[in-house]
């Protein structure tokens, strides 16, 4: 079943000034997971997710068992359905699937991660822990993940379709009703230096853009890949940023980024919410 097509703009300014500005007009495509096609791309946008430990989670079954939910969650494309997705999003019920080796490594590994951080590992005990995964609260594992060069104003229209899709779905007596739904993103830290430089750096005709570097940065010159994870994290009861655990050492020879993980809990009444904040702070160039 493929969604309705829906057409954003993508807008860059030039460095020049604020007169120099062009437009590149791209129509995106959002469909369901399609398990004949997206496998292969899928399982790429799953390795950058996850980054240095990505080979630790079983990434094949991980992109099967998204491929065997169709129906929920959502995949954009620019040149029809057999081609590659550039984004998806979708949600998968940890509980029902406990015992699907990717999401028993993710839950270990998200327990491990978490130990550092008393009250969300308390919490995620008593959600995803050995005593929680059995019990009657559910939590939703969102994975979402882009090319960078994906502009950001896809992701309202992709949550606002997963919603939709929740709900059709617990209509029909299938098991996502969420108390909680965890989110993870991946991030990226600077160094002082780096961070001087990024802004000296920042197109000076753009107020906005150059504004739009503090959003993404958190404590410690931390700066988040996606730009929605400032409005995740305002709506989340407890967010994490990790290091990987295979991450190399990086000094200043080191080239790419110093990347890592992060996890948000957000309760599921919540996504309301979350979803028309996005729609206010993403909407697509008039």
């Amino acid at each position: 079943m493929s969604k309705r097509k829906q057409q954003q703009q993508q807008s860059a300014a030039a460095d020049e000034s604020d007169s120099d500005v062009s437009l590149v007009n791209v129509d995106f495509d959002f469909f369901d997971p399609n398990p004949k096609v997206d496998y292969h791309a899928l399982k790429r946008l799953l390795a950058q997710l996850f980054s240095a430990d990505a080979e630790l989670f079983h990434l094949e079954a991980l992109a099967e068992l998204i491929l065997a939910q169709p129906l929920v969650g959502t995949t954009v494309k620019t040149d029809g359905i057999e081609s590659d997705p550039y984004a998806v999003l979708t949600v998968l019920n940890m509980h029902v699937h406990k015992n699907h080796p990717s999401i028993k490594s993710l839950i270990a590994y998200l327990l491990l991660k978490s130990a550092s951080n008393v009250p969300l590992h308390s919490t995620l005990q008593s959600l995803i822990g050995s005593a929680g995964i059995t019990g009657s609260t559910h939590v939703g594992l969102v994975i979402s993940e882009r090319l960078i060069n994906m502009p950001v104003q896809v992701v309202p229209p992709m949550y606002r379709m997963l919603a939709d899709e929740i709900k059709w779905a617990i209509d029909d007596n299938e098991p996502y009703r969420f108390d909680h739904l965890l989110f993870l993103s991946r991030t990226y830290k600077l160094s002082p230096e780096e961070e001087a430089e990024l802004i000296a750096t920042a197109p000076r005709s753009s107020k906005r853009q150059r504004n739009a570097i503090d959003p993404m940065r958190s404590d410690g010159g931390v700066y988040s890949f996606h730009p929605e994870d400032e409005y995740i994290q305002k709506f989340a009861s407890h967010t994490l940023d990790f290091a990987f655990s295979n991450a190399q050492p990086r000094d200043k020879e080191s080239f790419g980024l110093d990347t890592g993980g992060r996890m948000m809990l957000v309760p599921a009444a919540n996504l309301p919410p979350l979803i028309q904040a996005l729609n206010e702070a993403y909407a697509p160039p008039s």
